[in-house]
């Protein structure tokens, strides 16, 4: 006997299977029809006999009664002629893990979405936290992930273990702890298991994040960046550059920092910082404008860069 969760998911599972079943028509499927036929919809018999399983068996599964392999799901998901949305659902009433379609068009809907973002900072992360994109106000900020090796081009690694991307953030391990308690959330997969282990020789003071097994849906919070060097106070013609650099005043810009979920990419996660006063509001505006000196950081060959460089 299963938990009453068990139970109702199959039953859930039992009755949306049904629900697919009326709605075909023999001739959907290639079968011919009866004109004594009064039911509507597909029979279970015919389900069964299209998917390769018992009618008996079809029949405890829409009623709720029986667990079933991934493999007659599977079958039975072609036979009912479902979608890949549906298909993801059945499989996931069922309990079985589904990975997110490689097909390129939700990562090319986040990565031009952030690019629209000119003063909220933001990174596209996959289901490890592997940096897929990232927009140029984080780059305005933060680190280029750019100058990063692809094969440590995680979140994690980092915030924790490389210092130029610690260096300005004093709340990183926090949040680095929270996007951990966030990835135990979902199930384990092999890069996350390498991460995981390589953090854990390179980073052996935080053991203890490993061992212990809380959980936990990431919080927006606010956050602070230290060391962002503000617009440049004009000077007078022919002061020399070190007066210059002299009057250029270091503030600390303030984010609220979020993570989003899309919908239509669930495997993958979206970091954003928004402006959390009118001091940083200016800022990132400012740098948005032209206003920053931009030579002094390195070219982009577009406002959004990819993973590939």
């Amino acid at each position: 006997m299963g938990t009453e969760e068990e139970r109702d998911r199959r039953h859930e599972l039992g009755g949306f299977l049904r629900a697919h079943r009326e709605l075909l028509t023999p001739e959907d499927v290639g079968l011919p029809r009866s004109p004594r036929r009064r039911t509507p919809g597909l029979r279970r018999e015919e389900v069964a006999a299209l998917s390769g399983v018992g009618v008996a068996w079809y029949t405890w599964l829409e009623q709720g009664r029986v667990d079933t392999s991934r493999q007659v799901l599977e079958s039975v998901a072609r036979a009912l002629r479902l979608d890949a949305d549906a298909r993801r659902h059945v499989l996931e009433l069922a309990g079985f893990h589904v990975p997110a379609d490689s097909g390129p068009a939700p990562a090319d809907g986040l990565r031009a979405l952030v690019e629209g973002w000119p003063t909220s900072p933001a990174l596209v992360l996959d289901r490890a936290l592997d940096v897929l994109a990232w927009n140029d106000a984080w780059r305005a900020i933060r680190p280029d992930p750019a100058a990063v090796p692809m094969e440590r081009r995680n979140l994690l690694l980092m915030l924790l273990t490389d210092p130029a991307h610690e260096s300005g953030f004093p709340e990183r391990e926090t949040v680095a702890l929270d996007l951990v308690r966030h990835l135990r959330t979902r199930p384990e997969d092999a890069r996350g298991r390498t991460v995981a282990a390589q953090l854990l020789a390179e980073r052996p003071d935080l053991s203890a994040w490993w061992r212990c097994r809380a959980v936990g849906v990431f919080a927006a919070r606010t956050v602070q960046v230290n060391g962002v060097a503000a617009r440049p106070v004009r000077t007078p013609a022919g002061t020399d550059r070190a007066a210059e650099q002299h009057a250029t005043p270091v503030v600390p810009l303030r984010f609220t920092m979020s993570l989003l979920l899309p919908a239509e990419a669930p495997e993958t996660t979206v970091l954003v910082w928004t402006p959390a006063d009118a001091v940083t509001a200016a800022h990132m505006l400012d740098r948005a404008s032209g206003g920053h000196p931009m030579a002094e950081r390195p070219a982009a060959p577009s406002t959004l860069v990819e993973a590939t460089g």
